[in-house]
């Protein structure tokens, strides 16, 4: 049976119909593995907007070099490519993980709840509470960014 309100069990199903706790150590695992799951997001999510911060921070190349050595405006434009793929990447990962963490929430288990918002909250607290993507919101003049 589905639950469609919040229950407090150790007996979960948790993505896959393989993944069924029965027993405590089942359930303190698979509590684990979520909370690993979730600030591994924030990490990704570190990664992702860090390599784009030291990507867009590079400085652009004199324009006189394009005169001297043409070849390497298509270096900069194949490089460009490149990044947008890489950050493109990160983003498609880091989105699948989050809804998966969404839907582990959706099992409406009181300890899987709890435990992604603490993974999260651990994460972002290892890996994001620097302050360095305030400084990127900053430097973007877009308001909706």
């Amino acid at each position: 049976m589905m639950h469609m309100t919040f229950y407090w069990s150790r007996k979960v199903t948790l993505l896959l119909d393989s993944w069924r706790t029965e027993t405590w150590t089942g359930y303190t695992v698979s509590l684990l593995a979520v909370f690993l799951c979730a600030a591994f997001y924030q990490y990704m999510e570190d990664r992702r907007i860090r390599f784009k911060a030291i990507t867009l921070l590079k400085p652009a190349p004199l324009p006189h070099a394009s005169v001297e050595a043409p070849l390497l405006g298509i270096v900069s434009v194949r490089r460009a490519a490149a990044v947008r793929t890489a950050v493109a990447v990160l983003f498609g990962v880091n989105s699948a993980i989050g809804y998966l963490l969404m839907l582990a929430i959706m099992s409406f288990n009181g300890g899987v709840f709890i435990s992604v918002v603490v993974g999260l909250a651990s994460g972002y607290l290892a890996f994001r509470s620097s302050g360095e993507e305030d400084l990127i919101a900053v430097e973007n003049p877009c308001a909706c960014a």
